[in-house]
């Protein structure tokens, strides 16, 4: 553990100094607000010590300023003033705990046994978090087809350094499974993960929650928020279909790629990031570019290292993904499903998958509720699987051996799959939103 003492009385700071060392932690010392923050901004650390009155300061403000810069630390206010209000008051601000002077270096002892106890706590949840992703079936879902194990070949050769990454692939191929992969085979993997969607806020309210921003800075801030990049202090920021994200919003993210630098909305202050990036997309960024709707020097920031997971459709190893995801359903259910059959297989294999990994557990988790025998059978399958017919799954080409219906569905998947959104789509098609919605239904899609 690596703690912080804040204390403008030099024979405090090394009394605890002497005891915290003695504990085995590795100790930094500031004599003010100003120099706890400037130390924290070099070296994070895991709690803090914090004098209630520091000279002329506040400790209790400098308390706020630490939990908006760390929000995972431990601060414990130490004061020669104790009183109830205070006390109250800062626990009420987040501190850890308030240890009255004078004190002795067993109850600084038995304090940073509790924070201890707390971060033990917190790997231990962060473990049975692993624990519960080994037995999803999204956990498994790398497979055996030799592609898809390049790709998590190449990341986890990666994953030690702090480059880049963007992975590319339709939606429901596993994109943020492979994110969360990357995390944990890293260094900073006993750091947080999160997670920013691109295409769910506007560009205001999505440099807010990617940012943070300052009390008062538009109508309902009304108190400091740190912000997502705050939260992944020391961990990976996952950024989920960046192709996405609103053009006013993409200078900024370049900066802060380039300067590991940011500002919150409404403060001028420049903040100083530890964090990992991983973006994906469904977008052809390169297209994106050259409509102008992407900046290129953000794609070249993005696309240190690319990884491209392929569609399920052309991957080899669809009939093992679906038993291993009947297992699961059957386990998780008490029931004893044994397998498919023949006609189920052979419409498992033959379907195109326009929803990918995402479809495949879908339909196997209605199969293993709907399933009569010990067997999942063409009935047990959604009708858009068990009504493929053959040749239906490859690749269709305009002239080939393929029904118009066919290749419309086929074009329609792909146009999906490229837009941005349903009323994008519907243009691209040349037909309306609600005649692309019967269309969908229709088939499926």
């Amino acid at each position: 553990m690596r703690s912080l003492i804040v204390d403008d009385e030099p024979n405090i700071r090394r009394t605890l100094r002497v005891a915290l060392e003695a504990m085995g932690q590795t100790v930094e010392e500031a004599s003010s607000a100003a120099e706890a923050l400037r130390t924290l901004e070099h070296q994070p650390c895991d709690a803090a010590l914090v004098d209630l009155r520091l000279g002329q300061e506040s400790g209790l403000e400098l308390l706020d300023a630490l939990l908006e810069q760390s929000p995972r630390m431990a601060v414990i206010i130490i004061t020669a003033y104790a009183s109830f209000d205070s006390a109250v008051d800062a626990m009420r601000r987040g501190a850890f705990d308030y240890l009255p002077k004078p004190f002795t270096p067993s109850q600084v002892r038995a304090v940073f046994e509790r924070v201890a106890r707390v971060r033990g706590l917190r790997d231990r949840i962060a473990d049975l978090e692993e624990q519960v992703k080994s037995e999803v079936p999204e956990a498994d879902l790398v497979g055996r087809d030799p592609e898809v194990g390049r790709v998590y070949d190449i990341a986890r050769r990666v994953a030690p350094s702090d480059a880049a990454v963007l992975i590319r692939g339709e939606n429901g191929v596993g994109k943020g499974v492979l994110a969360h992969a990357l995390h944990g085979w890293s260094q900073r993997a006993a750091g947080p993960f999160v997670t920013v969607s691109c295409p769910s806020l506007s560009a205001d309210l999505l440099e807010s929650d990617l940012f943070g921003h300052a009390r008062g800075a538009f109508t309902g801030a009304v108190r400091d928020t740190a912000g997502k990049v705050a939260a992944a202090q020391g961990g990976t920021l996952f950024l989920d279909e960046v192709g996405d994200l609103p053009l006013p919003l993409q200078p900024k993210l370049l900066r802060f790629l380039q300067e590991r630098k940011y500002e919150r909305v409404g403060e001028t202050k420049t903040r100083l990031a530890d964090v990992r990036i991983v973006a994906a997309t469904n977008h052809d960024l390169e297209a994106a570019v050259a409509a102008n709707t992407f900046r290129e020097d953000l794609l070249y920031r993005l696309n240190v290292v690319e990884l491209t997971l392929p569609p399920l459709r052309l991957r080899s190893d669809i009939l093992p993904l679906a038993e291993h995801l009947l297992r699961f359903f059957s386990q998780q259910m008490g029931r004893r499903l044994e397998g498919f059959t023949p006609e189920a297989r052979d419409a498992l294999s033959r379907h195109a998958w326009p929803g990918n990994l995402r479809e495949l557990r879908n339909a196997i988790e209605r199969a293993a509720i709907l399933a009569a025998g010990p067997e999942i059978g063409l009935a047990d399958l959604p009708d858009r699987i068990a009504l493929t017919r053959p040749g239906a799954g490859a690749s269709l080409v305009v002239g080939g051996a393929a029904t118009l219906e066919e290749l419309e569905i086929e074009h329609i998947r792909r146009v999906l799959n490229a837009a941005s959104s349903l009323d994008a789509a519907a243009r691209t098609l040349g037909i309306d939103p609600s005649t692309l919605y019967r269309k969908r239904k229709q088939y499926g899609l």
